[in-house]
């Protein structure tokens, strides 16, 4: 089945638990990406976490180095909260992992539940490392935050793209 047709400017929401590693990575590297694709004008893009606990908080900052090693810039990025106005607002509401899912659907109102996805449902399927959750990297180590790139940058591609086939 074809996916509706989209009105610019398509809203994009990346979610996490708290906003301050995953979601925001997503944000940056989606900024760049789209603008790259001269799309920056047609694109909103923003990020939020299920929890409260960093709201206002800028972005982990070992999140941020390795983001800026590769060129996104996350550092005007602060963390927020889920609201419910959000499923109504945004065409796409990417969680990174299945307990954020969960949390999503719960909230989201029957008529926005197609909005609410996972963000490696864009992972392409030649991945080398297939899987279908972005890991929580606040934990362990380096190898954790360049996974988190590796794996958002492939499903960006794939996202952008789609957003484009639906731009009308």
């Amino acid at each position: 089945m074809a996916k509706e047709t989209l009105q610019a400017p398509v809203k994009v929401l990346f979610v996490c638990l708290g906003n301050i590693c995953r979601s925001p990575t997503a944000d940056g590297v989606f900024q760049k990406k789209v603008k790259d694709a001269g799309l920056a004008d047609q694109i909103i893009i923003d990020s939020a976490g299920t929890g409260g606990w960093h709201i206002g908080n800028p972005a982990d900052p070992r999140a941020s180095q390795h983001a800026a090693k590769r060129g996104y810039d996350m550092s005007q990025l602060r963390a927020r909260k889920v609201a419910d106005s959000d499923f109504e607002a945004f065409d796409y509401v990417l969680a990174m992992d299945a307990d954020n899912l969960h949390d999503l659907q719960a909230l989201c109102p029957d008529a926005y539940q197609d909005r609410v996805q996972l963000m490696l449902d864009y992972l392409p399927e030649d991945f080398p490392k297939p899987m279908t959750e972005v890991p929580d990297p606040y934990y362990g180590g380096e190898d954790g935050f360049e996974l988190v790139l590796d794996l958002i940058e492939a499903a960006s591609d794939n996202l952008l793209a789609d957003i484009q086939q639906r731009l009308t």
